[in-house]
């Protein structure tokens, strides 16, 4: 098994190599001085079974360019199997035609990546499951239901919990979760009248006296989740936590999400914190590092990845 790193996410790279007791294999990821990308493998990998790990976060061009440049590098020196590993996939929002004359940017993605030279994918939370089915390689996709549940028996033991869906869109992952916690579930019905801006409607579900745990699978600009946990406690909400995979916040969403009326918000390390998310107050970064090394054994070792999950 051969752990190779892009330049997106360094740090949980590392964990993971750590995790696994690989080193990371010496490569370079460089820029010329137009900004090409350059990269160059100094280990032979003729024959492993070689893992990439880069997440096509912001600046999500530049990381996707990485990927697919290091893909093609990892073929063309002959590696046996190579699998990306996409802690957080990029586009993936673009997963349907959201009106005429527009593209479906995530299985434009899911092409680049195969005809680059993957023969399979690891991702975690997908934005919609029907993303597998736009490549047409294997796609393991990992899911943060266990970690989070994990820190929520933890911090809320006692409490008089109810797992909230921040929209319709979301209930099925809403569902297991409150399934797995035991406990009910409510659902924020809103109406977004444009990208980026929504406007809370109605709740579905008798919130009043209850710690109520927001759970979704990205957090952009954060306008979404700040009124939505305004808006629970204006119907008598004791408090408003929040659990998301991926931790985009782009703009002013650390400033907005700091000023907002949420406990507590708890991301994963799939996108690298900047120094505004290390600073915050009420953000914290859950280690996936764990997960990921974790399916990457079973990957390499052909065992079940669906098991981890059961």
């Amino acid at each position: 098994m051969k752990i190779v790193a892009c330049n997106s996410n360094r740090p949980l790279a590392e964990a993971v190599a750590a995790k696994l007791d690989v080193a990371i294999t010496r490569a370079s990821v460089r820029r010329f001085a137009d900004m090409e990308v350059f990269v160059e493998i100094h280990e032979n990998i003729r024959g492993e079974d070689v893992f990439v790990i880069q997440s096509t976060s912001y600046p999500a061009n530049d990381n996707l360019m990485e990927l697919l440049i290091m893909l093609d590098t990892l073929r063309r020196a002959s590696a046996r199997r190579i699998t990306a590993v996409i802690p957080y996939f990029g586009y993936a929002r673009q997963d349907r035609k959201s009106g005429p004359r527009t593209p479906i940017s995530a299985k434009l993605v899911a092409n680049l990546i195969t005809e680059a030279g993957a023969n399979r994918v690891l991702t975690m939370d997908l934005h919609a499951g029907q993303i597998q089915g736009f490549f047409d390689i294997p796609v393991d996709n990992l899911y943060s239901e266990p970690i989070f549940a994990a820190e929520i028996a933890r911090d809320f033991a006692g409490r008089n919990i109810m797992v909230v869906s921040p929209d319709v869109g979301g209930v099925v992952r809403a569902r297991n979760f409150s399934t797995r916690l035991n406990c009910d579930l409510a659902i924020i019905d809103k109406r977004r009248e444009r990208a980026g801006v929504s406007e809370v409607m109605n709740v579905i579900g008798d919130v009043s006296g209850r710690d109520c745990l927001i759970v979704d699978d990205i957090v952009d600009s954060g306008g979404t989740l700040c009124n939505g946990a305004a808006a629970l406690l204006s119907r008598g909400a004791r408090s408003v936590s929040v659990f998301v995979t991926h931790g985009v916040l782009s703009g002013r969403a650390v400033a907005r999400i700091g000023a907002s009326p949420i406990e507590l918000m708890s991301i994963t390390d799939s996108i690298m914190a900047t120094e505004a998310v290390r600073e915050a107050t009420n953000i914290r970064q859950i280690s996936i590092a764990d997960l990921l090394a974790e399916a990457i054994s079973r990957v390499s070792g052909e065992r079940s990845v669906s098991s981890l999950f059961d």
